[in-house]
Parts: C-alpha cells; structure tokens; sequence
C-alpha cells in the first residue's frame, strides 16, 4: 500500500500545532501504517515568518513566557514529543538564567523554541511515519486525482492526498488612502511609503538618520517599527534608579511622528500574577445568560451588554479584594450571580455602590479614545497630557493584571474571546451587526484595550518623547500627500500648529485579511479556480474564507466543501473571529489546538 501523503503548508504556531497533532495521534493509534509528512514553508520551516530566527531580539513576544507553549500537552516524565513537552519559559530557562516566567521572549526565541518542538516530534515520530521539511512557495494548487498536485515556485511539484492550509497574513491590494499614499510617493523619487507588514520585513534600514518619517498607528506592530528605528540604530535605554528610562540616542535615528485615531500608544499589559495555567471562568457572560431565539444575535444590543457587565464586576469585585479582603469579593461575586438568574442583565455597579465601592459602568469608548471631545492649544498641551495619560497606565500595569482593578478587568476583554467566537463565528450575528458592530467598532477597542505590549514598551516611549526622538501629532491623525510640498502632511486636526511634513510614511497596522484583495500567488491561483471564495453573511461580503465548520473545508465555487483540504488561522478572518491567535496556555486547549486536533484526526481518518 502507498504511504499516505500529507502537506501542511505553512509552518507558523497553527501549520506546527497542525503536525504536532497528526504525530500525538499516530502515536496514540499505534498502527505500522506509511506516512509522509511535508511541513511547507517559504522562509523558515519550524518557525515560519513571523517568528523567523534571523531576525533582531527586540521584536518581542506580547505575551508572557509561561502562558506560552507550542506542545498539545505538558510534560509527564518521559521523553519531549508530541503531546508532552515543555512550555516557552521551560525550554527558555534552560539557555538563559535571566528567563522569567512573566517575562517577554523575542520573537526570535519563540522561533528557535518552536524548531526545538519540531525536532523534537520528528524524533519520536513512529515508525513508518516520516516528516519533510520543504522549504519553497507554494505557487499553485490544483486537483489531481482524489488529491492535489503542489507546484513550487522553483518548479517542483508535490502530489498530495490531504492538504492544510496555514497560509498567515498576506499582502492585500492597496485601496483608498493607502493607495494614494503609495502612488504619491512611486511619483518622487525621494519619498517612501512602507506598507502594513511585520516590522522585521519592513525596509527600515533605508530610512535615512534624521529624516523625518511619519507612522500610521500606534498598535503592536507601532512599538516594532520604534524599536527597529532607535535600537536598531545603536540608540540606548538605561534605567534610573526610580525604574524610569532615559534614552541616549545614537545619531542615527529619524525623527518619528506617529499618529492614531486615539492619539494614544497601545497602554501595557499589566504585570502578570497570574499561574501559567490560569483560564478565567466568566460568571455572567455564559452561554445560559445570552437571550436564545434560534436566530442570529445582534452584539451591541444583546452580547455586548453582558461582557460590559462581567467587566465591571471584575473591576468591582478587585476593588472590594483589596479593601475588604476575598471573603467579601466572594459574597459580592455571588450575590450578582444570583442576581443575574432572573434573566435581566444585573446592574453591577449599583450594587457594588451598596458596599461602599465606587464604580463607573465600563465605557470601552472613553477607555480606547482618551482624548475624545478635547481640543489641545498646541504640541506642548498635549505633550503634557499625552505624558500624564502614558504615565498613569504604566502606574496601573505596575500593580498588576490581579490587584489592578482596571487591568484586571481589561483582561476579561481578552479571557472571553473564545466566548465571542463560539457566538459569532459562522454568521451568529446578523450582517449588520457582524461588519459594524464586532469588527467595526469592538475588534478595535478590543484589540487597544486588551492585547498591550509590556510595560517595558511605555517606558521607553517615555524616554523616547524626553529625548525629542518621538513625538506623537495627536487624536485623530491625518496622513496626506502635499502635492505643493513635494513631501507628506502629517497633522492632527484638534491639536494646534500640529502639522508636520515627512519625506517616509510607515503604516505600523497589519493589513485586514480579504481574499477578494489578496494578492498572494497562490491565493490568487485558488480564488480564480474557485477552489477559495468568500464567506458571506447575508449581504455582508466579509472577505474572508469560506470554510465548514470543524475540521474547516474550504466551500468551492460550486457550494461543495472540498474534502482533501483544511484552511486555518488568518484566511479565515471574518468567516471566524480572532484567527490571530498563535499560541496556547500550557495543559490548556484552546481553539488553535481543538482545530488542530480535528483537522489531525479527519486527516488520518481519511488515510485509513
């Protein structure tokens, strides 16, 4: 009989999760059976592109070291192999006495961890089942037999039973403002416009010191392009003794502008006091508490209040904590408990007030845009508010995502994603309600209130102002071409005198998937033969994937799910919510391993 040929093309924490699971499972099933198994990637495989191993240390990692692993399981005493291995900080701690487990890997390591997690499964594969590492594009896939037929870009050709599709982030084409950027800068020669991408893959060493280089955003992948143009050009961050940063620049800086909607750098990640393996059971925003009508939901009016009320009692329920001690946390906990089984969402800080705790309802508007509704004289005015708003987050992150009530409560944003997901995914909520509601509005105050940086990152932001490196234009922030200037317009309409003109613009946002707008060659090849089309919900065209539910078929042209195939992770966007995900807590399963464990289990099904 034939081995059975499997290719996983894509080699990121989903494509590794993916082949992790195949291996625990072979294992398991303990069968002589034949398999070849291709792990695919075009830039490094083990690790893929984000995590590539080449790339400079100060890209970091934007979760804590020991809620990261890469294996399905912990280890139990024998070997390392699939289904048993250590966490991120294990396998950390034993290369690095610095290592911590509330400390943030780079980006680098988790690669190098993640090649370690290959290595090991490939050594303890069974017998029978080998695995190849390819690394090449992926140009086109195409039907061939009860299988696909893979060509590379240099030409080479696979033939597979079963594929996985892993593909990541790709390139989308430019559209409105962006493209207008871009066409203004291909016109002059001495102007540069640098797409939304990972900073690591950016051209930002052709930036010249001094030039003045304005940055779209001020997310995660914001604090990338900073470290890139400051310690990337030698610059130096050194603590003073009240654990403040100050900034020596090396001279070979630009100057950055940066500017957002909100005005304001992502705010941090609170000080983690909480174990490697702490998974948050929400009390009010259960699955029993949401109206249930065998229809779709509507967010803002019957989701969104729910979470607005775990987060308060959160925040509450903190403050009681620390005033009063757990006992009464625990009281008040249950009493809104109680109080929610009459069906009706309890109003949180109204009984927390009966306690003596004082407590704003959660406004995730004023919590994203601190600086709505206000007017700045001018550069200085806002320097100073920016500074006090920076300065009182890193304040909350320093006290901790447990005895921080704020940065405890934040953390519900993040611990409920899965909830999220299981109600939206698959047009759980109506179309309007779905593009306006959770992608348009609540995914970005999500992603700003609850996906940080570490603290670190603020400080030197800090510094960065001090030393005149960074300055931020303010709120709501415009990025134009000057045709009469020759260069970009950076301003900011409600900060006075705040315009400033830029010969580089940086767009530090990862680019939205949408599969109409890809240009990636092989995802062009599968849109135009139908193998890929867009998911729609309703009316609402969301450009991503249309897959089945689990083990995620892509569903062709003609309606039909085609069977041999599985896409996972960013292509799915839209169709799914928050594909972003690229780890796992250690012993935990989350979606990324439950998808992947599916995906293993109909793979080799179907190779029986």
């Amino acid at each position: 009989m034939a081995p059975q040929v499997i290719a996983v093309v894509g080699s990121g924490p989903r494509g590794l999760m993916a082949v992790e699971r195949m291996a625990a499972r072979l294992a398991e099933e303990g069968s002589a059976r034949e398999v070849d198994l291709h792990l695919i990637d075009a830039v490094e495989v083990g690790a893929g592109r984000v995590y590539r191993t080449d790339q400079p240390g100060w890209f970091l990692m934007n979760t804590v070291a020991g809620m990261v692993s890469a294996f399905s399981g912990v280890p139990d005493g024998g070997p390392v192999r699939a289904g048993a291995g250590p966490s991120l900080y294990e396998w950390w701690a034993e290369r690095d006495p610095a290592a911590s487990p509330d400390g943030y890997a780079s980006r680098a390591d988790f690669g190098r961890y993640t090649r370690f997690v290959l290595d090991s499964v490939a050594a303890t594969l069974p017998p029978g089942v080998r695995l190849h590492r390819v690394r090449a594009e992926v140009a086109d896939l195409e039907p061939h037999g009860a299988g696909h037929l893979l060509r590379f870009a240099d030409g080479r050709e696979l033939r597979a039973d079963q594929v996985v599709l892993t593909t990541g982030h790709s390139v989308p084409e430019l559209t409105g403002v962006e493209k207008a950027l871009a066409d203004f800068a291909a016109e002059r020669p001495g102007l540069r416009y640098l797409r939304g991408d990972s900073a690591a893959d950016m051209p930002l060493d052709d930036i010249p010191a001094g030039s003045p280089v304005g940055v779209i955003g001020m997310g995660l992948s914001f604090y990338d392009v900073l470290a890139a143009l400051t310690l990337g050009r030698g610059g130096v961050f050194d603590e003073r003794p009240d654990g403040s940063l100050r900034y020596t620049p090396s001279g070979r800086e630009p100057l950055v502008l940066a500017g957002s909607r909100s005005g304001m750098p992502l705010p941090a990640r609170g000080r983690n006091q909480k174990p490697p393996r702490f998974a948050y059971r929400p009390v009010l925003f259960t699955q029993d508490n949401f109206r249930t009508h065998g229809g779709q939901l509507d967010f803002r009016r019957e989701v969104l209040p729910w979470l607005l009320a775990e987060v308060d009692l959160v925040r509450c329920a903190t403050q009681l904590r620390l005033r009063s001690g757990e006992e009464a946390a625990a009281g008040f906990t249950a009493a809104v408990a109680r109080a929610a089984e009459s069906g009706a969402v309890p109003d949180v800080c109204a009984m927390a007030a009966v306690h003596g705790v004082v407590c704003a309802p959660a406004d995730l508007d004023a919590l994203a845009r601190p600086f709505a509704g206000r007017r700045f004289a001018d550069r200085a005015e806002f320097d100073a508010a920016l500074v006090a708003e920076v300065a009182a987050d890193l304040a909350e992150a320093d006290r901790g995502n447990v005895d921080s009530p704020l940065k405890a409560a934040l953390d519900v944003l993040r611990d409920c994603r899965g909830a999220i997901m299981r109600l939206a995914d698959f047009a759980g909520l109506t179309p309007d309600s779905h593009r306006d509601d959770l992608i348009g509005w609540y995914g970005p105050r999500s992603a700003f209130l609850a996906a940080g940086p570490p603290a670190e990152r603020l400080r030197q932001v800090l510094a960065l102002l001090a030393a005149g490196v960074l300055r931020v234009i303010g709120p709501h922030a415009v990025f134009d071409p000057d045709p009469a200037a020759g260069r970009f317009a950076v301003s900011s309409p409600v900060v006075g005198g705040a315009r400033e003109l830029v010969d580089t613009v940086v767009d530090a946002r990862i680019p939205s998937p949408d599969l109409d707008r890809d240009l990636n060659p092989l995802v062009v090849r599968l849109r135009e033969r139908g193998t890929w089309t867009t998911y729609a919900n309703g009316h609402f065209r969301t450009g991503g994937v249309a897959v089945t539910t689990s083990p995620f078929h892509p569903v062709d042209a003609t309606g039909r799910p085609v069977r041999s195939l599985h896409v996972v992770g960013i292509p799915t966007e839209h169709t799914r919510w928050f594909m972003q995900v690229g780890s796992n807590r250690p012993g935990l399963w989350g979606d990324l391993v439950h998808d992947a464990d599916a995906i293993a289990a109909h793979v080799l099904k179907a190779g029986t």
